[in-house]
């Protein structure tokens, strides 16, 4: 790794944690001080700058000391029963592929329930606009005829490889349709 060792970035990073340290602590006095001369904590905040708080941890060290115990103490964890999103979607697939005639050219604009982005207009003649509307499509639709309406079967062929999609979205669409899968290992 060069002329560097793994010990003197060991060195400059705990130099570094140390001197954090003491900076901190050092601000935390000077503020308990001007807290003690009569300054309110709203005061402090509306000077500094710093959210209430970080006031409030500089004047009760104990209350940092508590939450950054309690940071390490328990980490985030989901519950039991939690499933992600992806698996809890339910995401709508064609019965047949030869139902889709959707747009093939010019400027389209998808309804409200499909792109509610603010930019729902589509130029299907640019290729990342095509593709940015086939994935939104692809997991907003609510219906079936969601599909009909704004997909094209010779369009999602081309593209399938290369739209970035919810792997379960992905695994659904190539369970019902095995050529769409097929089109990913002939791209690769």
């Amino acid at each position: 790794m060069g002329r560097f060792s793994e010990d003197e970035l060991h060195t400059v990073v705990s130099r570094y944690e140390a001197m954090r340290a003491r900076a901190l602590t050092e601000r935390d006095e000077q503020l308990r001080a001007f807290h003690a001369a009569g300054w309110r904590p709203v005061d402090l905040q509306r000077v500094t700058g710093y959210s209430r708080e970080t006031i409030r941890q500089a004047l009760r060290p104990e209350v940092r000391q508590a939450t950054n115990l309690n940071r390490r103490r328990t980490p985030p964890r989901p519950p039991a029963d939690y499933r992600p999103y992806g698996d809890r979607k339910p995401y709508v697939i064609a019965e047949t592929l030869t139902a889709l005639h959707g747009p093939t050219k010019g400027v389209v604009t998808l309804p409200r329930h499909l792109d509610w982005s603010g930019h729902a207009e589509y130029d299907l003649n640019r290729p990342a606009r095509l593709a940015s509307m086939y994935k939104v499509v692809l997991t907003e639709a609510s219906t079936v005829e969601d599909l009909h309406i704004w997909l094209d079967a010779d369009l999602l062929r081309r593209l399938w490889p290369t739209l970035w999609l919810p792997p379960q979205l992905r695994q659904r669409w190539e369970d019902a349709f095995p050529e769409l899968a097929a089109t990913r290992s002939n791209a690769a």
